[in-house]
Parts: structure tokens; C-alpha cells; sequence
């Protein structure tokens, strides 16, 4: 054997013995999608971050979150794996935020021990919406006869073809009131006396740019991930974990996956203005 190849193999066994961060992106709205598209659930992300903190000689994990939030209960989901792992693993989580990491994606960063956003990321949205349309003028004037049956006074809340009952609405402010609630504690617990700034401004549902989610404890610094992961572990090698690819794209190319995925986090924030039902975080 040449002492090239001597070389070649101690370098090779050198880089496997070294210490590693993984690095996991999760993108995309969070919650059911639909057939083939790129929701965010535990189902669609439990084999990426079982393999992230699975590698060997691991050092850290790293998250990469790009999301305008979504299911209140996913994202909770998500965040809790996050920190089962982390604990069972004993590693730190850094959390990075790109484009958009708001609502339900600010709630899966929080389980990371330290968050950081671009200078032009847009970070926050701590609260809660329900949308939707009303349809009763409409079909007055169609003629058309809105016929509803059911079981239980309060089966039928919030029928878009029924006129707005007031109990109706207190009832979904208060289910929103429990949620919003339920968010603060989760962001309160995990950021804890780094948060700066009154419960008025940090929980009105407002997004911030990188420096002003920093200034106010959101985010524990400024940076992209390669950079801080370098001045962090300096000597570590970084090893990205790629999820399952959706079956549209397994069947027509990342250019399919990559326009579906734009069309989420676009949508995402637009379908919080013009009606989607449920209650969100977003």
C-alpha cells in the first residue's frame, strides 16, 4: 500500500472519529397539508430527528426552522420529541431561523437551548387566530335554503351559513384565550429571564427583524448557522440529516417540491388573513 493511500484512509478514519453537529431542517406549514404536500407532524419529521440525534461521536443538533406556523397541537408535538431526544441524548439544540419563523415554528425553535435569526428574519407572532367566511347574506339572495340538523346545542358553532351568534364568539375567544396562554407558558418556560420587554409587546401576536427579536430575548443572538456552529465547535464536523422526500417529489422532481413548499409558507400567512378555518398559530 502507497503512503498516499495510507494518507487517504487515516484522513477518512479521522472523520469519522471526529465530533459532529447535525443538522435538520424542518420547512413548511405546520400540520396535515394534504396528499403529497410538505406539512410539518411528528409522523413527517420523527425518522429525521430520531437519525439527527442518532449520529455517532455527536456533539450537538442543530435545528433549521422555516415556518409560518400552523397546528397548535403539532408544533407542540414536535417541540416535546425535540427535547425528549435532546435529554435522552444529553446534546444542546440550536435553533436557526430563516425566512419566517413564526407562531407554531417559533414554538418548535423555543425547544432549542439557543436561538438565532438572520438580520433579516422575521421571528415571533406569539398568539392565536380563527378565521373564516359568513355566507348568509349570499344565499338569501340565491334563494338558496340553508337546512342543519343536529345533536348537542353546541355541535354546530361558528356555521358559516348561520347568522353570528355572540355566545359563539365568546366561546372561540376564550378557547383562543386558553391557547394564547398555553403559548406564553411554553415560551416563558423555555426562554425564561432572557426575555426582555413587557407581556403586552412580546405577546401580541407582532413579528420582529433578527436584531429586535434579539433585543428582546426571542432570540439569543444574530448570525447564519454555519458561522455560529464554527464559533461554538470549532473542531466539529457538519453532518446535515435529509428527511424522506415527499411523494411528489419522488415522483416529479425537487422543482415540484421546491414550488409546493413556497406555496405553503406564502399561503400559510395569507390563508390566516382570508379565512381558513380551525384555530392556528399563526
Amino acid at each position: 500500500m502507497t503512503a498516499a493511500a495510507i494518507k487517504r484512509i487515516a484522513k477518512k478514519l479521522g472523520r469519522a472519529r471526529a465530533e459532529k453537529v447535525a443538522v435538520v431542517r424542518l420547512d413548511g406549514v405546520i400540520g396535515h397539508v394534504g396528499p403529497g404536500r410538505a406539512g410539518l407532524t411528528t409522523r413527517s419529521v420523527e425518522s429525521v430527528l430520531k437519525r439527527a440525534f442518532e449520529t455517532e461521536h455527536l456533539r450537538a443538533v442543530v435545528i433549521v426552522v422555516n415556518s409560518p406556523g400552523g397546528s397548535p397541537t403539532q408544533s407542540e408535538y414536535i417541540a416535546e420529541r425535540i427535547r425528549q431526544l435532546a435529554s435522552e441524548k444529553g446534546v444542546r439544540v440550536l435553533a436557526f431561523c430563516e425566512d419566517v419563523v413564526a407562531s407554531g415554528g417559533y414554538w418548535i425553535a423555543c425547544a432549542a437551548d439557543e436561538i438565532y435569526a438572520a438580520h433579516t428574519s422575521l421571528v415571533g407572532s406569539i398568539g392565536v387566530v380563527s378565521s373564516g367566511f359568513g355566507f348568509t347574506d349570499v344565499i338569501a339572495r340565491l334563494g338558496v335554503e340553508r337546512r342543519l340538523y343536529s345533536a348537542g346545542e353546541n355541535k354546530v358553532r361558528l356555521d358559516s351559513f348561520s347568522p353570528v351568534n355572540a355566545d359563539d364568539v365568546a366561546w372561540l375567544e376564550g378557547l383562543q384565550g386558553q391557547l394564547h396562554e398555553t403559548f406564553i407558558r411554553w415560551v416563558r418556560q423555555r426562554r425564561g429571564k432572557r426575555l426582555e420587554g413587557d407581556d403586552a409587546a412580546l405577546f401580541s401576536g407582532d413579528v420582529w427583524i433578527g436584531e429586535k427579536a434579539a433585543a428582546l430575548g426571542l432570540v439569543d443572538g444574530v448570525g447564519v448557522m454555519r458561522s455560529v456552529v464554527a464559533e461554538h465547535y470549532p473542531d466539529a464536523e457538519i453532518v446535515t440529516v435529509d428527511a424522506p422526500k415527499p411523494l411528489l417529489t419522488r415522483i416529479l422532481g425537487d422543482q415540484v417540491h421546491a414550488s409546493v413548499l413556497a406555496e405553503d409558507l406564502i399561503g400559510g400567512a395569507v390563508r390566516a388573513l382570508d379565512g381558513a378555518s380551525g384555530v392556528r398559530f399563526r
